[in-house]
């Protein structure tokens, strides 16, 4: 039986000890970029965000979705997201909302005592992209107003090119949220202006109901019967 010499059986165990290391690799860890927003420094338009609605295949634990070339998913092995997927896009239109509208007045639902004059409701059919597919993400928007009447709706399709790292798939999908909150801005700009008094208004109008104002009735107006020809004699 041929013996091994220390120092290749260092080396052995060595090489050992590397390939469990690699095996048991920790993931890489991403967070959705916010960008840079401003914090405002004023009260304006009171937004209420409902928590986003994510596609079934979105929500995978921490798992970080690919898109295949031929169309299939698949997730990746060394990477992760850092904490809950819904919930880093909740904060993140939050901030961006708050920066471009320039008010604090924003919050997620739920929230008790709060009174918005808009609510968001955002829900996420896609949102993925591979090392050779850009991203896209499919999205649809809906604005209620102060009485929580449907005021705005749209239907959504963004993309975005990347260098196929996944550190650059994450930028990619966090400017794509970026611009779907920019819109959204954009949306809600024009019903915040909008006076609280001519909204009441408006829906009070419709909701009144019509009241019926009796016509007073026409007078009756006796007809003329014609006499009979009568004689009359003196005595």
């Amino acid at each position: 039986m041929r013996r091994l010499h220390f120092p290749s059986l260092v080396l052995l165990v060595a090489f050992s000890l590397l390939g469990g290391c690699s095996a048991f690799q920790s993931p890489k860890l991403y967070t959705l970029d916010s960008g840079n927003p401003e914090i405002p420094e004023r009260n304006g338009v009171a937004v209420l965000l409902d928590p986003v609605e994510l596609a079934d295949y979105l929500k995978r634990d921490t798992a970080l979705v690919q898109r295949n070339a031929d169309g299939s998913l698949s997730t990746v092995r060394h990477a992760e997201w850092a904490g809950d997927l819904q919930g880093n896009i909740d904060q993140l239109l939050l901030r961006q909302l708050a920066w471009r509208l320039g008010s604090q007045r924003l919050a997620l639902e739920p929230a008790q005592g709060f009174k918005p004059d808009v609510t968001v409701e955002v829900s996420v059919s896609r949102l993925d992209s591979g090392p050779e597919q850009p991203v896209v993400l499919e999205a649809q928007w809906r604005l209620l107003d102060r009485q929580g009447q449907l005021s705005d709706s749209r239907l959504v399709q963004l993309q975005e090119i990347h260098s196929g790292t996944i550190a650059d798939q994450v930028r990619a999908q966090s400017a794509v949220l970026q611009r779907l909150a920019d819109q959204m801005a954009q949306a809600i700009r024009p019903l915040a202006q909008r006076p609280a008094s001519q909204a009441s208004r408006k829906t009070a109008q419709r909701s009144r109901p019509k009241v019926v104002i009796p016509q007073p009735a026409e007078p009756a107006i006796p007809m003329a019967t014609p006499t009979r020809n009568v004689e009359v004699y003196r005595f």
